[in-house]
């Protein structure tokens, strides 16, 4: 069964994103203390992951949709990844901001999806 491009292409960059997030964001709360060269070194090796599905993820999606497409919709699933991430896992509250930032980001894909 062949999944539509759209489809592949969401999949493959929402969990690149995930592997993103904890890159960018998961030294914060384990590795506070360390260097910072260190966290980068722990970043980077997580951060390897995320390039290796979203390289392939971007180039699937590139043969039906646009750069700002392919932008726009790797914004979208960074919120949808990034929200769960900071209110389960780094144990911040949830915030009525990340709603708003929401509402602008399906703004953002209306107009780039349109016809």
């Amino acid at each position: 069964m062949n999944l539509p491009v759209l489809w592949q292409t969401v999949g493959l960059l929402a969990l690149s994103n995930v592997f993103m997030t904890f890159a960018w964001y998961a030294h914060l709360k384990h590795l506070n203390e360390k260097p910072w060269w260190a966290a980068a070194l722990v970043s980077w090796g997580i951060a390897l992951f995320e390039y290796l599905i979203q390289v392939p993820a971007n180039r699937i999606g590139n043969t039906e949709l646009s750069l700002a497409q392919l932008k726009i919709l790797q914004e979208a699933i960074t919120l949808t990844v990034f929200v769960p991430f900071v209110v389960f896992y780094m144990n911040q509250p949830l915030k009525l901001d990340y709603l708003w930032a929401a509402l602008c980001l399906m703004g953002a894909i209306y107009f780039v999806f349109r016809n």
